[in-house]
């Protein structure tokens, strides 16, 4: 089966910070778990080039507005490295020659669907949200996501006759035809669609965008919306409105699957108006909507453009691609925000990785080496309990990652690796190798036995947390992998993962 996985594009106002690094890092783990079971997967990111807030941005630093989203959308695009990233795909909606010829296609479609049409309109808008706000939705008269007092605009613009597709809509996520994880975000969008959509506009004059985006069809007067532009490039990147071939024809209209990962702060753009415009399109919903949570710094939102960031490059560069990974996998809760603190990455890291799955992995091959030259024994079953843990992971992980639970699907193959420890402080193989060398060997705990079991249980350790860890599970699967299929060695013992601080 094709597996479309793809991340937000997030504006070039600012660096990036550790919560998009969150969204990136969780869908490259959907990436390679869907590859580890020999689906064909393409995974895609990108920058939303077009925006007003982009253009505000440069103007304050001075520069040209293409110059400064090129310097911005580099950082972004840069941390596929630091965060040991697959991404297949990244589509630049500025520079990219299969984005605007789609975005114009889209708006075609829909326009010959009768679904836009232009009026003059007043509203409340959010500059940092690119959005407009009724006063019902205003926290005391300011933007909810942002804090601040929305400006007042009039002007007349093209809308898009959302209201059309409300019913729809709440049939197709309350039947889950359009599948919204977790729960409790699919209650949130039903609930809002229940409410009464409204029309929306999804243009804006020439003049107050500064010049900056793609002309409308037919008007250039009018720019085309930033969240219609970047919303649309989860199928120009496919070639839709350039030969729509084979790209598209195989990770959209086929029969394969769908799946947007995205922030709660821009649930509404992807779980209403995107499936909207692709109705009216008449093209395929994605199947799957995963919702995250923000990630706040001591209590405190983190974002780009405010005074609370965390950088993840210069995270990854003092404490490793393994402890950021790993707390933003193992400290995030599925449902809800997370509060970043350094101490806790660090401890989080010595804990489990270097003190549990380090420790367990450099004990057993020095075993190994002390007790059988190297050579890894041919033993049966270990221990019933080791064994099962090991048995039931992949299955464990599978159905985790398939609630969107990245906690869940970690603590699956944690348990193998706290099992392992167990094990061995109950078995004492240091004892038995005592006993072997006094001849008297227990049949039961054979010396041969335990370190095969043990063996085998790193190396399915090493395999499951691949997806999660890259990099320290292929270092974990290159030490407790024999260099002959039978009577090979194991390398010498050397650390793969080491403490923090």
């Amino acid at each position: 089966m094709a597996v479309y996985i793809t991340t937000t594009i997030p504006y070039v106002n600012a660096r990036p910070h550790l919560g998009f690094a969150l969204e990136l890092v969780q869908a490259d783990v959907l990436a390679r778990h869907h590859r580890r079971r020999d689906e064909a997967v393409r995974f895609q990111a990108g920058t939303d080039d077009n925006s007003l807030k982009n253009v505000l941005a440069a103007e304050a630093a001075g520069i040209g507005v293409q110059e400064f989203v090129d310097e911005l959308a580099a950082e972004f695009v840069g941390l596929a490295g630091p965060l040991s990233l697959s991404v297949d795909d990244v589509i630049r909606t500025s520079r990219d020659p299969r984005h605007r010829i789609g975005v114009e296609r889209l708006w075609r479609a829909c326009a010959e669907s009768g679904d836009l049409y232009r009026r003059h309109y007043e509203g409340l808008y959010c500059v940092g949200c690119e959005q407009f706000y009724g006063e019902g939705e205003l926290v005391e008269g300011r933007c909810p996501e942002h804090g601040t007092v929305p400006q007042h605009v009039s002007e007349e613009n093209w809308f898009f006759r959302l209201s059309r597709y409300a019913e729809r809509l709440h049939g197709l996520i309350g039947d889950g035809v359009l599948r919204i994880e977790p729960g409790e975000r699919r209650n949130e969008v039903l609930s809002f669609i229940a409410g009464g959509l409204e029309d929306f506009s999804v243009s804006r004059s020439v003049e107050r965008a500064r010049g900056w985006g793609i002309p409308v069809p037919g008007d250039p007067e009018q720019v085309i919306y930033v969240w219609w532009d970047a919303l649309g490039n989860y199928i120009t990147a496919l070639g839709y409105g350039g030969d729509d071939g084979e790209e598209f024809r195989r990770w959209w209209t086929g029969g394969g699957r769908r799946i947007h990962l995205v922030g709660k702060g821009v649930l509404r753009f992807h779980a209403v108006y995107w499936p909207a415009m692709l109705l009216s399109a008449g093209l395929p919903l994605p199947d799957e909507i995963l919702v995250h949570g923000y990630l706040t710094a001591n209590g405190r939102k983190i974002s780009k453009s405010g005074d609370v960031t965390v950088d993840p490059v210069a995270l990854a560069e003092e404490y490793g691609v393994d402890a950021v990974r790993w707390w933003l996998l193992r400290e995030v809760p599925r449902v809800g925000d997370a509060d970043f603190v350094v101490e806790r990455l660090i401890a989080r890291a010595n804990d489990e990785l270097a003190n549990g799955l380090g420790n367990l992995v450099n004990r057993v091959v020095s075993m190994v080496h002390r007790y059988r030259d190297g050579v890894v024994p041919v033993g049966g079953d270990s221990s019933a309990v080791l064994d099962d843990v090991c048995r039931k992971a992949p299955a464990l992980v599978d159905a985790a990652l398939a609630d969107f639970d990245f906690r869940r699907a970690t603590s699956a193959v944690w348990a193998i690796v706290d099992e392992s420890n167990r094990y061995i402080n109950r078995v004492r193989p240091w004892e038995l190798a005592k006993s072997e060398g006094a001849g008297k060997g227990d049949g039961d705990l054979r010396l041969d036995v335990v370190l095969a079991g043990l063996v085998r249980a790193c190396r399915t350790a090493g395999e499951l947390l691949e997806p999660f860890l890259p990099d320290a599970a292929a270092r974990v699967t290159a030490q407790v992998t024999p260099d002959a299929p039978a009577g090979g060695r194991l390398p010498r013992a050397r650390p793969v993962l080491g403490r923090l601080g």
